[in-house]
């Protein structure tokens, strides 16, 4: 569990820490930041991508680095995780993420008024600087619940299935130590291409456990129930979209990819047949 919390401290950490470069730490990015949304999408998506990565290395070796109940619940269904250990996992996750983005706030605390006050934004109100801690859906998705939801599980199910992809030893997996680099770069290449629907969550302890933060801290309900102008009580789909997407791409990996490699593994054992004199 310590290891759950300190890896995805880690990655909420360096993660939420990108977005805030991107909206409220470069200069001039203040006031246009807050009205429009303007940001930086190349500095959040390879924040993010590497934040995964030394998330990974923290807690690789001691809890497998989930540090994201979608891929705890992924593995528990797929029987490679022991149910018991499914709620104290995500426990840790969530708590970390929290963690993670209070520190974010004390660090950015001064930027992300000053952006407000420029502004002239009330913090319950400023969707932009709630951005930096968690996400929401593009304006186009109007008061949609299915397009959200259905980037989300989309999104979740390539990360498992390339997850899958990269773990498994019988199928070309890099090696020396390199997965938590590729996943990373999975995270990356994801948030390049669905990042911009509904920010890219893809773990919902990476969004609920800034969300609960963001919530205490004065943005209200953009962050509990998630309602802002185009849609309300959004918290939920980044929460239910990526545990039902991980178990889907996992399963999709199982059924198309594993049982060919199983069968070519078994064969190699056996070895070439051979006929009797």
């Amino acid at each position: 569990m310590l290891a759950e919390f300190l890896g995805t401290f880690v990655l909420i950490l360096l993660g939420t820490a990108s977005v805030a470069v991107a909206v409220v730490g470069l200069p001039g990015s203040g006031r246009q930041a807050v009205e429009f949304g303007a940001d930086n999408w190349l500095i959040i998506t390879w924040g993010w991508g590497l934040a995964v990565v030394f998330g990974v290395y923290v807690a690789g070796g001691i809890s497998g680095a989930h540090i994201n109940p979608a891929v705890t619940l992924a593995f528990a269904v797929r029987r490679d995780f022991p149910w018991r250990k499914v709620l104290p996992y995500w426990l840790a996750q969530v708590v970390g993420a929290f963690v993670a983005a209070a520190l974010v706030y004390a660090c950015y605390r001064w930027a992300i008024v000053a952006a407000e006050t420029q502004a002239g934004v009330p913090r319950d109100e400023s969707l932009a600087t709630y951005s930096i801690f968690a996400t929401f859906p593009a304006e186009y998705f109007g008061n949609s619940w299915w397009g959200p939801l259905l980037d989300q599980i989309v999104g979740t199910a390539i990360l498992l299935l390339l997850i899958c992809a990269l773990i498994d030893m019988r199928n070309t997996a890099p090696m020396a130590n390199l997965h938590p680099f590729l996943i990373g770069l999975v995270v990356t290449v994801i948030g390049l291409t669905f990042g911009t629907n509904a920010g890219y969550a893809i773990n919902p302890a990476r969004d609920f456990g800034p969300r609960l933060f963001t919530y205490f801290e004065g943005w209200g309900s953009i962050a509990l129930p998630g309602s802002f102008q185009w849609f309300s009580g959004y918290w939920w789909i980044p929460v239910v979209g990526p545990l039902i997407g991980g178990v889907l791409g996992m399963a999709v990996y199982d059924l198309l990819i594993s049982p060919v490699l199983k069968a070519r593994a078994g064969e190699a054992e056996e070895g070439p047949a051979t006929e009797e004199p």
